[in-house]
């Protein structure tokens, strides 16, 4: 790996590249605790260089703490198909990014899919994850989202031809759903059960949300055993939360939770910044 400004790529044991941008961290001004690293995973067949992305990072270049945006495979400039991936293939992705990029406590970002792989990452590292933000997580989406709203004579071509071109609202073409992507996703379910994850969680969705219900991240907040838990609703947000007003409650969010980190470290003697 190497890496200069802009564009860089992880190689990954496999063979395949992942693309990134990583904004290193700053010894903040005026002087005070490290803030924590900030890593977005974003969503289902979306990429790193969305709005909510790109905001972030901004932000976070201003206060000087580090930011890592992220291609999983299959998407945006990264190597592989998108309909050879799965849940567990682009957490692997995640954890990659997370081990081999950033060092120090982080802070997990994920939107819609990405909230689900973010805490999925949270329970598989909870060593290096100080706080966890979802933005219309969609915790479960393949079973709950997908196969379970599907007609029976879809599911009789999904499991015949292992494939399903369904409608999208975002993009003119329709979105690949697999049945490897189904069936490995029931490997990675959560709402079923405890919810691991004891670093502070702030959760943001739309009650408008017509892709992905907001009792998702009621249900996921119900389900986290930690006891920082907090869930803000937008009565008129939709899906994407993008709006200039979406964008100011994010950022006030991360901003937010990365100062109680960031306190929290520091009356604890740790701290470490990626």
């Amino acid at each position: 790996m190497g890496e200069s400004a802009g564009l860089n790529t992880l190689s990954l044991s496999h063979g395949a590249s992942i693309a990134f941008v990583r904004s290193p961290a700053k010894a903040p001004e005026p002087p005070g605790p490290d803030l924590p690293g900030l890593v977005f995973c974003g969503g289902f067949r979306s990429n790193m260089s969305g709005g909510k992305a790109e905001y972030l990072e901004a932000e976070c270049i201003q206060r000087g703490q580090g930011f890592l945006r992220f291609d999983y495979t299959g998407h945006g400039q990264s190597d592989g198909r998108f309909e050879d991936g799965t849940i567990g293939h682009w957490l692997g992705d995640t954890l990659a990014v997370l081990d081999r990029l950033t060092e120090g406590p982080q802070i997990l970002i994920g939107s819609s899919m990405g909230g689900w792989i973010a805490a999925l990452a949270a329970m598989a590292r909870p060593e290096r994850i100080a706080g966890l933000i979802g933005i219309a997580v969609a915790p479960d989406f393949t079973e709950e989202l997908v196969w379970d709203r599907l007609s029976d004579q879809q599911r009789e071509q999904l499991t015949r031809e292992g494939v399903l071109l369904r409608p999208s609202a975002y993009d003119e073409a329709p979105y690949p759903f697999t049945l490897r992507l189904v069936e490995e996703g029931r490997e990675h379910l959560i709402l079923n059960g405890p919810v691991a994850i004891d670093a502070p969680v702030r959760l943001i969705h739309g009650m408008a949300d017509a892709d992905v219900p907001w009792r998702q991240s009621l249900r996921l907040a119900e389900r986290i055993t930690g006891p920082d838990v907090r869930l803000t609703l937008v009565k008129d947000g939709e899906h994407r939360l993008s709006r200039p007003q979406d964008l100011a409650l994010l950022g006030e969010t991360v901003a937010d939770l990365s100062r109680t980190v960031a306190s929290a470290s520091a009356a604890g003697g740790g701290g470490g910044t990626g």
